[in-house]
């Protein structure tokens, strides 16, 4: 999945124009951390930010970026949602999640989606640059631990425990997320612009996939796995 030398001779400054880079996170201040990493490359770019979906499919319409680093938090927008749009206008845009979620969770759901690789925000000053190289020559980006995982799953046929959310829809995850962080009925359908009673759907729907009776239980395993 890693091959850094032949990534260095890909993007060599003589061989490149500038490349069009897209920086996809609701805080400013990160953004500016990103871009400062990525000035390690030691090759030309032009940086494009963008605080929200919006904003991301319009620089992708306007200038095609060669590649985008996008969170998953996004406000009431799901970060797997705008990589799929991403994908879709602009094929040629490889994308990068760089995130603070749980790559157990969320990492081969945001390849499903079209990312090419996934790095936590708690990892990325030592992993961001290398992950960018990987992914601009073709290949995949996974942390070590989270390649083993993918590679035991299929060597034994066994799933780990973060497995069992693979039967929930990115939705249902989502405010499965932010129940786990305490937040009320009310703050979900503000943050993700859905009705009480989706979220009710939602829940239920959440329970009986995770084989769950009631709601206390529910927010016990919410709270174990997402909180804040």
């Amino acid at each position: 999945m890693r091959n850094e030398d032949k990534g260095k001779r890909g993007m060599s400054p003589r061989s490149q124009e500038p490349l069009q880079v897209l920086l996809v996170d609701d805080h400013p201040v990160v953004r500016v951390g990103f871009a400062a990493l990525l000035g390690q490359l030691g090759i030309p770019l032009v940086i494009n930010e963008a605080d929200d979906g919006t904003q991301a499919v319009e620089v992708c319409l306007r200038c095609t970026p060669r590649f985008a680093l996008v969170d998953l938090s996004l406000g009431g927008e799901l970060g797997l949602d705008l990589i799929r749009r991403i994908r879709a206008i602009s094929p040629g845009t490889v994308v990068l999640v760089v995130s603070m979620h749980d790559e157990r969770i969320y990492a081969e759901r945001a390849l499903r989606a079209g990312a090419r690789g996934y790095v936590m925000k708690q990892n990325a000053a030592k992993s961001i640059v290398q992950a960018v190289r990987v992914i601009l020559d073709g290949q995949i980006w996974l942390s070590e631990d989270m390649r083993s995982i993918v590679l035991k799953r299929f060597a034994d046929r066994t799933a780990p425990e973060d497995a069992k959310f693979e039967s929930l829809s990115d939705r249902e995850l989502e405010v499965f997320r932010l129940i786990g962080r305490g937040l009320r009925k009310s703050d979900i359908s503000q943050q993700l612009g859905i009705s009480h009673s989706t979220i009710e759907t939602y829940r239920a729907n959440i329970k009986r996939k995770l084989g769950i009776a009631s709601g206390a239980e529910l927010y016990r395993c919410a709270f174990l796995h997402f909180q804040a």
